[in-house]
């Protein structure tokens, strides 16, 4: 009778069924049969362990969203106008202030970009940019003209969109700038030329004045950038007899 069920169990061990009291895991347990003169004969029994079945999570789908906010001109800030402000600027910096703006970049993706304006217009910016956004209309860079040291032409090579500097009208030394009262915006102003510009001739700039060709961040009569500026009142340069391309303001100047 031993000898039966040592062969019932060494049988059932291929099946997992018995202990071979070695603390092996279940999946993976050595059976051993022992027959009179035989050597011993040992099989490993395999039990793939259970499959996951937790639900795949839907795919989220990340809606684009702007964002803006306003700022006063703390000492932070202040810090970084180091040209763009200066005592005897026509417009004081408690009248200024830091607009941070979301905008799509010419590489098809979101950003965030940095406007000094007046306070005045500081909500108004932050509409105009919420429109530009819904539309995708592209802007290269957004950032302080204290990036370029104030210099208007570099930060125009690099078409950079900026408001406020306090500055000169080009070409009249001494005539404060509507951008020298934060009331004024150049756009794309590398591709948006303006015609008065002494630096229009450079290639780079020269290329631009043809309007008909097909440029990312041109400005059109009645596209999306004049109408969203036109919306809030700001008229566009491009009109004016001699055409500055990337300028708007809210009062025609």
């Amino acid at each position: 009778m031993r000898y039966i069920a040592l062969l019932l169990c060494g049988a059932l061990a291929l099946l997992g069924a018995c202990s071979s009291g070695d603390g092996a895991p279940r999946a993976e347990r050595q059976a051993t049969t022992t027959t009179a003169g035989a050597p011993p004969i040992t099989s490993t029994v395999t039990v793939a362990p259970p499959v996951a079945t937790s639900a795949i999570p839907p795919t989220t789908v990340a809606v684009p969203h702007f964002d803006a906010s306003i700022s006063l001109i703390d000492g932070a800030i202040r810090a970084r106008m180091t040209t763009s402000w200066r005592p005897g600027c026509p417009v004081g910096l408690e009248d200024l202030r830091l607009v941070t703006v979301d905008y799509w970049g010419y590489d098809g993706v979101e950003h965030s970009g940095e406007l000094v304006v007046h306070r005045e217009y500081a909500d108004v910016m932050t509409r105009i940019f919420a429109s530009l956004f819904t539309t995708r209309f592209p802007i290269e860079r957004v950032s302080l003209v204290d990036a370029f040291a104030g210099d208007d032409a570099a930060s125009t090579r690099a078409n950079n969109t900026a408001a406020f500097n306090c500055r000169s009208v080009v070409g009249r030394p001494g005539a404060w700038s509507e951008h020298a009262y934060g009331r004024a915006i150049d756009v794309n102003p590398l591709v948006n030329p303006y015609t008065l510009d002494p630096n229009v001739g450079q290639p780079e700039l020269a290329r631009y004045l043809d309007r008909d060709q097909d440029a990312p961040g041109l400005i059109r009569p009645g596209d999306a950038a004049v109408a969203a500026f036109s919306a809030d009142g700001w008229t566009w340069g491009g009109t004016w007899s001699a055409p500055d391309y990337q300028h708007f303001s809210p009062t025609g100047h």
